[in-house]
């Protein structure tokens, strides 16, 4: 959030200088940008992406294929590929029940912000596997894209154009997750000091380089060190992706930039990007003990899928009625479509934080009382 809104006041400064009679509006692009990137991971599951993955295989090829006959084509293609960001999408704008009409009630321009792909589950590509809002929600997505002029792209027009602050948000992700993860890894020495300020140093021309290290020398605690290298870091990529966004604002508005900020970034700082991700590719996200996290976190999750789906579906039954009697009463349980009922054990497994699906799991399966 605090490097969404660095870029957006940024870009924002930039724009009134081209147009200082809407600076009435651009001056908010920080605080809209701050909001969502706030928001946009807000319905990732328990145990991040391995959650996702846990939830969509439950479907495909686990225990809940026997649900395909029971929904249409979208409907089952939500569940096969269950999106963090499309139940983002949904928690900030659904009305569960007892809560007020509009969700989180936020303005269009925020929740546009968050679909960084804005189409349905049956236009995601084969590969990627990405799309940003379910059957149930896609009337809402329509009505705020039409309200701000959001138009279907011409090269497909079964999906929209991003809302040109998505680029902002997925930036300062990007810029966040990659260098984030660098500095927390040499926390957990899954990376040593002088790896991490090779991987750091990188992103500088020779002469900055040697600025940062005789700063470097004034203090002697290693983290320290590493922190202001990180700061440095993305204080550099925050200013090369806000002039990215300015050069391409045409593009952009028109619908027909392609990537990411910082994948369009200058090719000296983008290589030390990729090379960042590549280490954390290597030696961080396939740790035993990020693997033994998502390995455990694989079997919860489906076990919780398996026993409170067949709840909702057999709610007659005495332990349904136990099980059911455990999920808080805004979740829909009783809806009238399979489709609706299986969406509600969705909400509340994936609003769960992964101590609590832990918790609950242990009880369910009579480990712990």
């Amino acid at each position: 959030a605090s490097v969404g809104r660095s870029l957006g006041m940024i870009v924002s400064r930039e724009l009134i200088k081209k147009d200082p009679s809407q600076s009435e509006y651009l001056s908010e692009i920080g605080s809209i940008v701050s909001a969502a990137c706030l928001a946009h991971d807000l319905g990732n599951p328990p145990f991040g992406h391995s959650g996702e993955e846990a939830i969509a295989t439950f479907f495909s090829e686990g225990k809940g294929l026997f649900l395909k006959e029971k929904m249409n084509e979208v409907e089952w293609k939500d569940c096969t590929i269950f999106e963090g960001n499309a139940n983002a999408f949904r928690l900030l704008t659904h009305k569960f029940n007892g809560r007020r009409s509009g969700g989180f009630v936020l303005t269009y321009s925020t929740l546009a912000s968050i679909v960084k792909y804005p189409y349905s589950s049956v236009y995601a590509d084969e590969k990627k596997q990405k799309f940003g809002f379910f059957e149930s929600e896609k009337t809402d997505f329509e009505k705020i894209a039409s309200s701000l002029g959001i138009e279907k792209l011409k090269s497909n027009p079964n999906r929209y154009a991003r809302h040109p602050l998505v680029y902002l948000v997925e930036a300062a992700d990007d810029i966040c997750y990659q260098i984030m993860d660098i500095e927390d890894a040499h926390k957990l020495k899954i990376l040593t000091t002088e790896e991490t300020k090779t991987l750091l140093l990188g992103f500088f021309d020779e002469s900055r380089k040697n600025r940062i290290i005789e700063t470097l020398h004034i203090v002697s605690d290693v983290n320290e060190q590493i922190a202001y290298l990180r700061s440095s870091v993305i204080g550099k990529l925050i200013d090369e992706s806000s002039r990215v966004f300015i050069e391409n604002e045409d593009k952009i508005l028109a619908g027909e930039f392609e990537g990411t900020l910082v994948k369009n970034i200058p090719e000296s700082t983008r290589k030390a990007y990729k090379n960042c991700s590549a280490t954390a590719v290597k030696k961080i996200y396939k740790s035993q003990e990020v693997l033994d996290i998502e390995l455990a976190g694989y079997k919860i999750i489906l076990t919780l899928l398996e026993h409170f789906i067949e709840a909702v579906l057999h709610p007659e039954k005495s332990y349904s009625k136990q099980l059911l009697d455990r999920i808080p009463s805004q979740y829909e349980v009783k809806s009238e479509s399979v489709y609706g009922r299986v969406q509600s054990i969705l909400d509340y497994i994936s609003g769960m934080t992964d101590v609590y699906a832990l918790d609950l799991y242990r009880k369910i399966m009579g480990m712990e009382v």
